[in-house]
Protein backbone atom coordinates (compact mmCIF):
# COMPACT_ATOMS: atom_id res chain seq x y z
CA UNK A 1 0.00 0.00 0.00
CA UNK A 2 1.96 2.86 -1.44
CA UNK A 3 0.16 5.72 0.53
CA UNK A 4 0.80 4.37 3.68
CA UNK A 5 4.58 3.53 3.18
CA UNK A 6 4.92 7.71 1.77
CA UNK A 7 3.23 8.99 4.24
CA UNK A 8 5.16 7.55 7.28
CA UNK A 9 9.02 7.65 7.29
CA UNK A 10 9.60 4.59 9.63
CA UNK A 11 6.52 1.60 9.90
CA UNK A 12 6.29 -0.16 12.58
CA UNK A 13 2.87 -1.74 12.39
CA UNK A 14 1.97 -3.57 8.87
CA UNK A 15 0.38 -1.35 6.40
CA UNK A 16 -2.87 -3.27 5.77
CA UNK A 17 -3.48 -3.47 9.59
CA UNK A 18 -2.86 0.64 9.52
CA UNK A 19 -5.29 0.55 6.53
CA UNK A 20 -7.62 -1.50 8.34
CA UNK A 21 -8.05 0.77 11.67
CA UNK A 22 -8.33 3.87 9.69
CA UNK A 23 -11.34 2.55 7.81
CA UNK A 24 -12.65 1.05 10.69
CA UNK A 25 -12.53 4.46 11.99
CA UNK A 26 -14.16 6.34 9.81
CA UNK A 27 -16.58 3.65 8.71
CA UNK A 28 -17.76 2.66 11.70
CA UNK A 29 -19.12 3.88 15.24
CA UNK A 30 -16.22 3.35 17.45
CA UNK A 31 -14.10 5.57 19.49
CA UNK A 32 -10.71 5.00 19.21
CA UNK A 33 -10.53 3.35 22.72
CA UNK A 34 -12.97 0.77 20.97
CA UNK A 35 -10.47 0.15 18.25
CA UNK A 36 -7.62 -0.29 20.89
CA UNK A 37 -9.20 -2.74 22.16
CA UNK A 38 -10.50 -4.56 19.29
CA UNK A 39 -6.88 -4.42 18.00
CA UNK A 40 -5.30 -6.01 21.26
CA UNK A 41 -7.73 -9.28 20.80
CA UNK A 42 -5.80 -9.68 17.63
CA UNK A 43 -2.72 -9.22 19.30
CA UNK A 44 -1.66 -6.16 18.03
CA UNK A 45 -0.92 -3.61 20.61
CA UNK A 46 -1.31 -0.39 19.50
CA UNK A 47 -2.23 2.91 21.55
CA UNK A 48 -5.17 4.94 20.77
CA UNK A 49 -3.08 8.10 20.05
CA UNK A 50 -1.47 6.19 17.55
CA UNK A 51 -4.75 5.29 15.82
CA UNK A 52 -5.61 9.43 15.62
CA UNK A 53 -2.50 9.89 14.35
CA UNK A 54 -2.59 7.74 11.78
CA UNK A 55 -5.76 9.01 10.56
CA UNK A 56 -5.03 12.41 10.63
CA UNK A 57 -2.21 11.70 8.02
CA UNK A 58 -3.81 9.30 6.04
CA UNK A 59 -7.18 10.71 5.71
CA UNK A 60 -5.65 14.53 3.65
CA UNK A 61 -4.10 11.89 1.47
CA UNK A 62 -6.71 9.54 0.77
CA UNK A 63 -9.02 12.68 0.12
CA UNK A 64 -6.66 13.96 -2.59
CA UNK A 65 -6.25 10.53 -4.09
CA UNK A 66 -10.12 10.09 -4.06
CA UNK A 67 -11.02 13.63 -5.94
CA UNK A 68 -8.93 12.50 -8.67
CA UNK A 69 -10.98 9.51 -9.31
CA UNK A 70 -14.17 10.45 -8.40
CA UNK A 71 -17.20 10.22 -10.67
CA UNK A 72 -18.72 13.27 -12.44
CA UNK A 73 -21.36 14.72 -10.70
CA UNK A 74 -25.10 16.27 -12.01
CA UNK A 75 -26.07 19.56 -12.47
CA UNK A 76 -28.80 20.21 -10.17
CA UNK A 77 -27.67 20.66 -6.48
CA UNK A 78 -29.17 20.72 -3.10
CA UNK A 79 -27.08 22.54 -0.75
CA UNK A 80 -27.73 22.47 3.35
CA UNK A 81 -25.83 22.83 6.30
CA UNK A 82 -25.64 21.00 9.39
CA UNK A 83 -24.05 21.15 13.34
CA UNK A 84 -21.38 19.67 14.17
CA UNK A 85 -20.34 20.28 18.00
CA UNK A 86 -16.27 21.51 18.32
CA UNK A 87 -15.24 22.31 21.92
CA UNK A 88 -18.35 22.52 23.57
CA UNK A 89 -19.19 25.15 20.34
CA UNK A 90 -21.93 24.12 17.65
CA UNK A 91 -19.76 25.51 13.97
CA UNK A 92 -21.62 24.09 10.31
CA UNK A 93 -20.75 21.34 8.25
CA UNK A 94 -21.96 22.91 4.69
CA UNK A 95 -22.50 20.22 2.19
CA UNK A 96 -24.07 19.53 -1.62
CA UNK A 97 -25.55 16.71 -3.34
CA UNK A 98 -26.96 16.32 -6.79
CA UNK A 99 -30.34 14.97 -7.59
CA UNK A 100 -29.53 11.38 -7.53
CA UNK A 101 -28.13 11.93 -4.32
CA UNK A 102 -24.09 11.60 -5.10
CA UNK A 103 -21.98 14.14 -3.01
CA UNK A 104 -20.70 17.45 -4.75
CA UNK A 105 -18.64 18.96 -1.77
CA UNK A 106 -18.16 19.72 1.65
CA UNK A 107 -16.95 22.14 3.93
CA UNK A 108 -16.40 22.69 7.83
CA UNK A 109 -17.01 26.81 8.81
CA UNK A 110 -16.88 28.44 12.02
CA UNK A 111 -20.23 30.71 11.15
CA UNK A 112 -23.20 30.62 9.41
CA UNK A 113 -23.62 33.38 7.11
CA UNK A 114 -23.08 34.48 3.51
CA UNK A 115 -19.49 34.76 2.89
CA UNK A 116 -19.06 31.16 4.54
CA UNK A 117 -21.81 29.85 1.98
CA UNK A 118 -20.13 31.47 0.00
CA UNK A 119 -16.86 29.85 0.66
CA UNK A 120 -17.99 26.69 0.11
CA UNK A 121 -20.08 27.19 -3.11
CA UNK A 122 -16.71 28.39 -4.59
CA UNK A 123 -15.16 25.10 -3.68
CA UNK A 124 -17.72 23.08 -5.12
CA UNK A 125 -17.65 25.34 -8.52
CA UNK A 126 -13.89 24.81 -8.60
CA UNK A 127 -13.90 21.17 -8.07
CA UNK A 128 -16.79 20.32 -10.27
CA UNK A 129 -17.90 23.44 -12.40
CA UNK A 130 -20.76 25.58 -12.58
CA UNK A 131 -24.39 23.62 -11.60
CA UNK A 132 -27.72 25.09 -13.34
CA UNK A 133 -29.55 24.96 -10.52
CA UNK A 134 -29.30 24.83 -7.09
CA UNK A 135 -31.90 23.80 -4.50
CA UNK A 136 -31.69 25.89 -0.87
CA UNK A 137 -34.31 25.95 1.99
CA UNK A 138 -34.89 29.19 3.40
CA UNK A 139 -31.80 30.14 4.82
CA UNK A 140 -31.27 34.24 3.53
CA UNK A 141 -27.45 32.99 3.73
CA UNK A 142 -27.37 30.91 1.14
CA UNK A 143 -29.28 32.96 -0.76
CA UNK A 144 -27.13 36.03 -0.35
CA UNK A 145 -24.51 33.87 -1.12
CA UNK A 146 -25.64 32.40 -4.80
CA UNK A 147 -27.01 36.15 -5.68
CA UNK A 148 -23.43 37.53 -4.70
CA UNK A 149 -22.21 34.48 -7.27
CA UNK A 150 -24.39 35.54 -10.12
CA UNK A 151 -23.33 39.05 -9.91
CA UNK A 152 -22.85 40.87 -12.77
CA UNK A 153 -23.36 37.44 -14.55
CA UNK A 154 -25.70 37.90 -17.98
CA UNK A 155 -29.24 36.24 -17.39
CA UNK A 156 -28.26 33.00 -19.91
CA UNK A 157 -25.35 31.77 -17.56
CA UNK A 158 -26.92 32.50 -14.01
CA UNK A 159 -27.48 29.50 -11.61
CA UNK A 160 -31.04 29.45 -11.21
CA UNK A 161 -32.05 29.56 -7.33
CA UNK A 162 -35.12 27.69 -5.98
CA UNK A 163 -35.71 28.03 -2.00
CA UNK A 164 -37.87 24.42 -1.19
CA UNK A 165 -37.87 23.22 2.26
CA UNK A 166 -39.96 19.57 1.02
CA UNK A 167 -37.12 19.71 -1.77
CA UNK A 168 -34.34 20.16 0.00
CA UNK A 169 -35.37 16.69 2.37
CA UNK A 170 -33.08 14.20 -0.01
CA UNK A 171 -29.74 16.55 1.43
CA UNK A 172 -31.68 16.70 4.81
CA UNK A 173 -31.30 12.89 4.65
CA UNK A 174 -28.30 12.56 3.47
CA UNK A 175 -26.57 14.30 6.61
CA UNK A 176 -27.87 11.38 8.94
CA UNK A 177 -24.92 9.58 7.52
CA UNK A 178 -22.41 11.63 8.40
CA UNK A 179 -24.33 12.59 11.84
CA UNK A 180 -24.48 8.86 12.58
CA UNK A 181 -21.02 8.84 12.29
CA UNK A 182 -19.74 11.50 14.25
CA UNK A 183 -22.25 11.00 17.16
CA UNK A 184 -20.49 8.97 19.35
CA UNK A 185 -17.19 10.78 19.33
CA UNK A 186 -19.27 13.30 21.43
CA UNK A 187 -17.76 16.42 19.53
CA UNK A 188 -14.35 17.21 18.12
CA UNK A 189 -11.57 18.91 20.19
CA UNK A 190 -10.11 21.36 17.56
CA UNK A 191 -11.69 22.74 14.40
CA UNK A 192 -9.00 21.30 12.17
CA UNK A 193 -8.84 17.80 13.69
CA UNK A 194 -12.81 17.85 12.86
CA UNK A 195 -12.26 18.85 9.03
CA UNK A 196 -9.95 16.06 8.77
CA UNK A 197 -11.92 13.56 10.56
CA UNK A 198 -15.18 14.68 8.68
CA UNK A 199 -13.26 14.66 5.23
CA UNK A 200 -12.93 11.13 5.78
CA UNK A 201 -15.93 9.86 6.98
CA UNK A 202 -17.75 12.13 3.59
CA UNK A 203 -14.78 10.11 1.77
CA UNK A 204 -16.19 6.35 3.19
CA UNK A 205 -19.57 8.01 2.73
CA UNK A 206 -18.84 8.70 -1.37
CA UNK A 207 -17.10 5.20 -1.74
CA UNK A 208 -20.44 3.74 0.05
CA UNK A 209 -22.21 5.61 -2.55
CA UNK A 210 -20.23 4.41 -5.64
CA UNK A 211 -18.96 7.74 -6.43
CA UNK A 212 -15.34 6.14 -6.37
CA UNK A 213 -14.31 5.39 -10.55
CA UNK A 214 -11.95 3.26 -9.46
CA UNK A 215 -9.26 1.06 -11.97
CA UNK A 216 -10.74 -2.27 -11.75
CA UNK A 217 -13.96 -4.57 -12.37
CA UNK A 218 -17.17 -3.76 -11.17
CA UNK A 219 -17.99 -5.86 -8.67
CA UNK A 220 -16.06 -5.29 -5.39
CA UNK A 221 -16.73 -4.13 -2.34
CA UNK A 222 -16.66 -0.60 -0.61
CA UNK A 223 -14.18 -1.90 1.81
CA UNK A 224 -12.39 -3.37 -1.22
CA UNK A 225 -12.49 0.09 -3.34
CA UNK A 226 -11.12 1.40 -0.16
CA UNK A 227 -8.25 -0.72 0.28
CA UNK A 228 -7.57 0.09 -3.62
CA UNK A 229 -7.49 3.53 -2.97
CA UNK A 230 -4.95 3.25 -0.61
CA UNK A 231 -2.81 1.16 -2.47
Amino acid sequence: MALIRKSFKRLHYPVDVIAQCVRWYLAYSLSLRDLEEMMAERGIVVDHSTLHRWVIRLVPLLDKAFRRHKHLVGRRWRMDETYIKIKGQWKYLYRAIDSTGQTIDFLLTAKRHASAALRFFRKAIRHHGEPEVVTIDKSGANAAALAIHNADKPDEVMIAIRQSKYLNNLVEQDHRNIKRRVRPMLGFKSFRRAQTILAGIELIHMIRKGQYQYPADDGISPAEQFYLLVA
